[in-house]
């Protein structure tokens, strides 16, 4: 198979030389209500063709490898002396796969636990592509099952307006403790 990236021969769907050029993360930091923030790793104009590939077969593969490099990283340096759960935004299966459960498997660590299944969005409206005004006229309406008590990090792959993640706090906090919140890529952050 070929790099996606540079199209040299490789193993990887993205090879070990493009991932350690392109695909080195950082950490930006938006708060998007007041002592929330949300923690992202990637610029989303850097990766957006990359992100695009959730809506392929191969999709599954590409998501691996940004988790890899940014979400396993976080979780191995993640120093919390607490239980901690890891919670994907709405991860049902699309397209054969979740992608924010894919994440959210990289976060597993000594003090992470992804739990899958538990946040679910009533209204399965699709935000990409549309207004903040849509957004807002079309909640999710998240329900939370069988977690309190918790303390809880929310796991999501694009932070737009922030809208999905408010509302996922605002249902995740009434019983348990948010602590912030991860996200593949920042789509208002320019570097």
């Amino acid at each position: 198979m070929k790099c996606i990236i540079c199209e040299s021969w490789s193993l990887l769907v993205i090879c070990k030389t493009c991932q350690y050029d392109f695909l080195q993360p950082r950490l930006y930091k938006r708060e998007i209500k007041k002592n929330f923030f949300i923690y992202s790793f990637y610029n989303y104009e850097e990766i957006e063709d990359l992100l695009s590939a959730k809506y392929h077969f191969f999709g599954d593969r590409v998501l691996n490898i940004l988790a890899l490099n940014s979400f396993a990283f976080f979780a191995k340096e993640f120093s919390f002396n607490t239980a901690t759960l890891a919670i994907p935004i709405d991860d049902h299966i699309r397209h054969e796969f979740s992608h924010t459960a894919i994440l959210a498997k990289h976060l597993n660590s000594k003090n992470i636990t992804s739990t899958y299944n538990v946040l679910k969005a009533q209204n399965k409206v699709v935000y990409a592509g549309k207004k903040l005004s849509f957004r807002k006229k079309n909640p999710r309406n998240f329900i939370l099952k069988n977690i309190s008590n918790k303390k809880i990090i929310l796991v999501d792959d694009v932070l737009t307006s922030g809208t999905t993640l408010k509302e996922a706090f605002n249902v995740c906090s009434l019983k348990n403790e948010v602590l912030f919140a991860l996200c593949l890529a920042d789509a208002k952050h320019k570097s």
